[in-house]
This record gives structure tokens, C-alpha cells and sequence, in this order.
């Protein structure tokens, strides 16, 4: 197999970025490469584009970055993050701010439960202290000092607010584009790490705004099924995709009420299963060993032996339905909820949906 690609974060682009942009505004030399370090220790090497001078004064200067996500298939991979900075040079002492501001793409935070403030551009602590440190690089490597400056950043993505519209940053009260991320300054392709992470700053939002139950869903059908079902509000909903212990767990630690599951039956056949992770490469769902639980589940009372042959989880479902086994199809939501809730510790409601977004089952 292939190996997949790391690339880099929106909050590491805007640190490289921001670097070439002083170092242009110091000195007046454009550059066209810079490196800068990086959370672990490591330094790496930025190509810089549309690098210049801001019109009017030598200090101020404005840079780009062109995105890189590696292989992950990462909705910002290849938009342009660019950085504007403008260091003042004060007199007798009076130097010293450093103010990050979002410009034209960089998203407001409107509800609490994030690691920022309401009010503020959604720029990221990390991102936040990487740019600082590659600034102060800047200063360094011109022969300036930064304590004699009032400095000003201010990050955008041309088109940051059309991008914002392929991610959950409104659910998260992120509104008008998108926001400078990371942690490590690396992306990991199809990485479990932004997953969960989001998944726990949903958790977040939804408590600070006082949600008491909150609605799991494994994916966008199932979500829209639920939204129509449970009448909660937009912060209620989360999307698990497949991390449904971690999601379980996570519901548990945020002291909610009560959680309402929705998803298909392959993902609610794995629950019942009691896999805890349900995406195909953590174990595809065999056939038999699935035909084998509804089996026992159904005890004496319903003969599957039309199941046998069965090659999906899909044709399992279709043959019961098929065959009017509704009884079997409703003890899999039984047992999926209890799996849940003996996982969360939580009262668990159990939704079917299918591939038409109908809700089949609700337990």
C-alpha cells in the first residue's frame, strides 16, 4: 500500500506566512522561502507567493501560503492563507503590543464552549503562539527588536467563507468563514485526531449552551432524519461518523442527559455487535458472524435460514424485511442500545434510519 502523505495546518501556513511578511516589512526584501519552527522542536521550509511591500510604508508587508494537506482529504488543501503585517516603531518605551486579528475568510466566534472567546477571530492558541514565535524569528533575523514595535497580524483565506460552508464551523457558532487550526502544525491524512477533536468541541458548545440531551449521528442521511425527529437544537447535533465508544464515553464525561443515536443499519448492526468502532477498515462486518448474532438474538422464535448466502449487512436488512421479520430488526436496536448505554452510563435512544432517511426503528 501507498503511503499516505502528511501535510501541513492552516494555523502553520499563517505562521509561515506571517514570517515572510515581517521579514519583507523590516528589511524591504522580498523573499520567496522561509522556515519556521514548529511545536515538536522541528523546523520546516515554506514556499511564500504573492509576497509584498504594502504601499505607503516599508513596514508593512503582506505574504501567502498556498496550503498543502498532504493526503488528507482536507476541504482547505490548496487555499491561500495570507498574512498582513504591520510593525510600528514606537518611541520611549512605548512598544511592545502584539495584536492577531482575522481578516476577508477567518470566521467570529459566536457561542461559547471553544477555546476562545465570543467576539473573537476564530484563530486557534496554537496557531496564535506559532505566529508569534515565527514573527519574533523575523525581528531576530533582521537585527530588530520587537519590544520596540506595536505589531499587528491579520490572517485571511480569500476564500474562507465559501470553504466554511463544507465544514461543522456554523454548528460551532464559527460563522463567516473558517478557522486557523492546529496543534502539532502537521496534518495526518484521514486522521482519527480532527474527528474526535471535533467531536469533543461540539460536546463543548452544545453544554455551554445548555443542551441537555444530545443527538449521535453516523452520518449526514442520519442526521437529517434525526434533526426531523428529535426537535432539538442545532447544537444538540453531533457528527460521530465512526468513533461511536469514543463518542459514548465523551457524552458521559459532558454529563448529559440522554443520548439519541441515529444511524444505519450496518452501524447500528456493529453496536449491537458491540464493535466499538464502526468503520470497515476497524473490521468489516462479516456476513456470517452478523447472521450468526441475529441467530441468537431470535433464539427459537424466527427461522433465518433465508439469511443464509447473505454477502452485506444491506442484503441481511432487505431479507428481513423481505421475510417480515420485523421482531429480529427491532432486538438489533434493543441490543444496540444496551451496548450504548452500558458504554456511556447514559439513557440511549436507538433510531434506524434508512438509506431513503426514513426512521424504521426507534427504541
Amino acid at each position: 500500500m501507498k503511503r499516505l502523505r502528511s501535510g501541513y495546518t492552516t494555523g502553520a501556513c499563517a505562521a509561515a506566512a506571517a514570517k515572510g511578511a515581517a521579514l519583507i516589512a523590516l528589511t524591504g526584501v522580498l523573499v520567496s522561502r522561509i522556515a519556521i519552527p514548529f511545536p515538536n522542536g522541528k523546523r520546516v521550509d515554506f514556499d511564500l507567493c504573492r509576497c509584498r511591500l504594502i504601499e505607503g510604508t516599508w513596514r508593512s508587508a503582506a505574504c501567502a501560503v498556498i496550503k498543502d494537506a498532504g493526503d488528507d482529504p482536507d476541504v482547505t488543501n490548496g487555499a491561500e492563507i495570507v498574512a498582513e503585517v504591520m510593525a510600528i516603531e514606537e518611541q520611549a518605551g512605548g512598544g511592545g503590543e502584539f495584536v492577531i486579528t482575522g481578516g476577508r475568510g477567518i470566521g467570529m466566534v459566536t457561542k461559547p464552549g471553544l477555546s476562545l472567546p465570543v467576539g473573537s477571530h476564530a484563530i486557534n492558541p496554537v496557531p496564535r503562539a506559532m505566529i508569534r514565535e515565527a514573527i519574533e524569528e523575523a525581528f531576530a533575523d533582521s537585527g530588530q527588536k520587537i519590544g520596540k514595535y506595536r505589531v499587528q497580524v491579520k490572517i485571511s483565506i480569500p476564500n474562507g467563507e465559501i470553504l466554511a460552508r463544507h465544514t461543522l464551523n456554523r454548528r460551532l457558532g464559527i460563522i463567516g468563514g473558517l478557522s486557523i487550526l492546529g496543534t502539532t502544525g502537521v496534518v495526518v491524512p484521514i486522521s482519527s485526531d480532527a474527528w474526535t477533536a471535533t467531536i469533543t468541541a461540539s460536546m463543548d458548545v452544545a453544554k455551554e449552551m445548555g443542551v441537555g440531551e444530545i443527538v449521535l449521528s453516523t452520518g449526514r442521511t442520519s442526521e437529517r432524519a434525526m434533526e426531523g425527529r428529535c426537535r432539538l437544537p442545532e447544537e444538540a447535533h453531533v457528527m460521530m461518523g465512526d468513533y461511536l465508544e469514543f463518542s459514548l464515553r465523551e457524552a458521559a464525561v459532558h454529563h448529559f442527559r440522554r443520548i439519541h443515536l441515529g444511524g444505519m443499519w450496518a452501524k447500528i448492526l456493529k453496536a449491537a455487535m458491540a464493535i466499538p468502532q464502526t468503520h470497515v477498515r476497524h473490521g468489516a462486518l462479516d456476513a456470517e458472524s452478523a447472521r450468526a448474532f441475529l441467530e441468537d438474538l431470535a433464539g427459537n422464535t424466527v427461522n433465518l435460514d433465508f439469511l443464509q448466502g447473505s454477502n452485506t449487512a444491506r442484503e441481511i436488512l432487505e431479507r428481513l424485511q423481505r421475510h417480515g421479520a420485523d421482531a429480529v430488526i427491532r432486538g438489533a436496536c434493543l441490543a444496540a442500545r444496551d451496548y450504548c448505554q452500558s458504554v456511556s452510563g447514559l439513557p440511549v435512544n436507538v433510531y434506524l434510519v434508512l438509506a431513503t432517511g426514513r426512521i424504521l426503528e426507534a427504541v
